[in-house]
Formats: C-alpha cells, sequence, structure tokens
C-alpha cells in the first residue's frame, strides 16, 4: 500500500499505519509539498518517482529486529506533516540447516577475515547514491521455486541461531543468474559465509545480493542492466546444497525481497 501525505493547514497533521518488521512501506508526495524528510529523527531525502513526473518517493524499511514505532516527518514552511508506522510481528517460521561445521563455528583463523567482509558490506550499504539508478520494474534474478522465505528463523547444526534475510530459489549448480534492476556493482567476490557475491546498487539506498554463486561474471564498478548475466548458480558459501540467495538492502536494512519488488513495482 502506498501513503500519500497530504500537507494541510494545520502546524501538525499526523496519520498512522502498520508495518511488519521485515518489512516497508513507501511514502509518495508531491514535489512542491517534499521538505525536510526525517525518519525517528534521522535525515532521509526524498527521491524522484520512478515513473511519474511531479511526485516524490521514500521508502522507509522496518528491520527484522524492529519492535517501536517509526516515526516520520516531513517539515517545509513552518508546518509538519508526520505519520507513525506502528510495528507489529509477523510468525516467521523455523528451520534446522546442516551445513560444514567450519561454517557453522568458524575457526579462530578466518574470525578476521569474516569481520572484514563484514565491514566492507556494511560501508557500502551506507555510500548511498543520491539518485534512482532504476526506472522500472524489479524482476526475480532467475526462474525458479523459492525454497525458504525471509525471516525463517535458523539453527545451523543445532548450534547456531539466526534469521533467513533473504530469498532462496532452487538451482543446480551453473545456472544463469540475473540482474534484478539497472544498476552499479559495487561487490563481486568471495566471501566466507555468502561464498561468491555480488551486490548491486540500484540507487537511493537499495542494493540487491546475490550470493551462494559457483561463477561472477562481473567486476566492482561495472554498470548492468536489468536481465543481464552476472554470474552461475552454486553451492559455495555456508550452504547446505546448491541455491540461490537473493536479499534487497534499503539503506542498511534487509528486508523481505518479494515485500519489497511487489511494493517497489507497484508505483509502475
Amino acid at each position: 500500500m502506498r501513503v500519500f501525505f497530504s500537507l494541510l493547514i494545520f502546524a501538525i497533521c499526523s496519520w498512522a499505519g502498520t508495518i511488519f518488521n521485515g518489512g516497508l512501506e513507501i511514502l509518495s508526495i508531491k514535489s512542491s509539498e517534499a521538505g525536510d524528510l526525517k525518519v525517528d529523527n534521522k535525515p532521509v531525502s526524498w527521491l524522484n518517482h520512478p515513473s511519474k513526473d511531479g511526485l516524490k518517493i521514500a521508502i522507509i524499511p522496518a528491520s527484522y529486529y524492529a519492535k517501536n514505532d517509526i516515526n516520520i516527518t516531513n517539515s517545509l514552511n513552518g508546518q509538519s506533516s508526520l505519520k507513525i508506522l506502528k510495528v507489529e510481528q509477523k510468525n516467521y517460521k523455523k528451520e534446522s540447516i546442516k551445513v560444514a561445521p567450519a561454517k557453522a563455528n568458524p575457526p579462530k583463523s578466518v574470525m578476521k577475515r569474516i569481520e572484514k567482509e563484514r565491514n566492507e558490506a556494511i560501508e557500502v550499504y551506507r555510500s548511498i547514491t543520491p539518485n534512482l539508478l532504476v526506472n522500472s520494474k524489479f524482476i526475480a534474478p532467475m526462474s525458479s521455486f523459492i525454497t525458504s522465505q525471509y525471516g525463517n528463523a535458523r539453527v545451523f547444526n543445532n548450534s547456531i541461531k539466526s534469521y533467513h534475510g533473504g530469498t532462496d530459489y532452487r538451482a543446480a549448480i551453473g545456472q544463469k543468474v540475473i540482474a534484478a534492476n539497472d544498476g552499479i556493482v559495487r561487490i563481486a567476490k568471495d566471501r566466507y559465509y555468502a561464498g561468491k557475491s555480488v551486490i548491486i546498487d540500484h540507487g537511493g539506498g537499495i542494493y540487491t545480493q546475490y550470493y551462494h554463486l559457483d561463477r561472477i561474471d562481473v567486476k566492482v564498478g561495472q554498470k548492468v542492466s536489468k536481465g543481464d548475466q552476472i554470474g552461475l548458480s552454486g553451492a559455495t558459501g555456508r550452504v547446505s546444497g546448491p541455491h540461490l540467495h537473493f536479499g534487497v538492502i534499503i539503506r542498511n536494512i534487509q528486508v523481505d525481497p518479494l515485500v519489497f519488488i511487489e511494493k517497489f513495482n507497484s508505483l509502475f
């Protein structure tokens, strides 16, 4: 559901809505009414609407761990509009997964590598390209069945608990993986947990992740178009078997990829 702001004559106007943890909301506003936007008192930039002139949008993500309400204000010419998104907890499923012991409990010799790769990714996600690099709908990274949904609670080898930060597609080793939309490759390397990985910047703080590849066909800094082949599916990193992990990051917050695609594509 898209939410429309409208500044009225009152000093402060308020709206309320709901959002699931791991979900997102897309706000839309007339360009002439787009002021200083803050989400929980942190500044966020309005983006040009990808398909309609004269409108701005803002994507508001809720992390998997979100519990508190999200407060959004838009201030212009001494007037402010307030929206409160109440976070509801979604009933995510639970999975038990068997992986190589070294992937469940990494040896000390690889801990520096894991931390380095984590910090590299965070630095990328925090570096926001100001404008959207896309002007069309997102597509699935491959044509296949979904085997694991975002948010599923996971127990690796009966010891490590986490949650699934993306959507898994069934894939044999060597199947074509494509870019979900236009963008610029920011990461293309072999990583300890994610295996051979590609991360694409779509502008506006939107990133897509493609993990556990058998082969990478792109380089950092390369511009890609929607549908371009970026690699082949595989079984690298922390896996129980070959598949493609597809993830979406919004301003350093991991969200449900299927929810993101549905909501973003509704803008067209």
